[in-house]
């Protein structure tokens, strides 16, 4: 694995010893930040299961602000944290060994721009971290959005109340769902009267 863009490019990149992570293809981690562009520039990252950190440290040679990490792997953190430094971006992130699930139900610090989700396969946990979110949307930001990195074969409609499927894309075994907020209907009335 390497960082294929930014101040940081070239650079290779730890893989978590064992198999306790399902580490981004560098045709996924491509797509996601072609879709996203510009958008990525000063923006602020929560990486849910942060696994070697390839896509957060991606996030931050390409111009992001800041990226926290979760992991509850000590092997996991320990690979991150190496990883930043490889690349010289520790200075711009921040690494918590926790579990994701607990560590989102409490209020944050920042609001992000960006909700990275891609736990490990076949256990339904990219859901509960959906639905996590989803009771505490203040996690993103208002214009912010939530990927969701999984196998097809996991995909399965979620009941939200805050956050709406708006994008779906399948590259190979991988699959990329994105969600953001749903927007009041009082906004979009407002929105009318006003350009009336």
């Amino acid at each position: 694995m390497r960082i294929t863009t930014g101040r940081a490019k070239g650079r290779m990149l730890k893989s978590v010893p064992g198999d306790i992570t399902r580490p981004v293809t560098d045709r996924v981690k491509q797509a996601v930040f072609n879709i996203l562009a510009d958008d990525v520039l000063r923006s602020k990252w929560l990486d849910m299961f942060g696994g070697t950190g390839a896509v957060g440290i991606e996030a931050l040679s390409r111009g992001a602000e800041f990226v926290t990490f979760i992991d509850q792997s000590a092997l996991a953190v320990r690979t991150i944290e190496t990883n930043l430094k490889t690349t010289g971006l520790v200075r711009s992130a921040r690494v918590i060994r926790q579990d994701a699930l607990k560590y989102i139900t409490g209020m944050p610090n920042t609001a992000y721009d960006f909700i990275y989700v891609a736990p490990p396969q076949y256990h339904g946990l990219w859901a509960d971290a959906l639905v996590a979110i989803d009771n505490q949307p203040v996690w993103l930001k208002t214009a912010g959005a939530v990927i969701v990195q999984i196998d097809p074969r996991e995909f399965h409609e979620v009941t939200l109340r805050n956050l709406e499927l708006v994008d779906q894309r399948k590259y190979g075994k991988s699959m990329l769902c994105f969600y953001e907020h749903i927007e009041p209907v009082n906004e979009s009335v407002n929105e009318s009267a006003n350009e009336h």
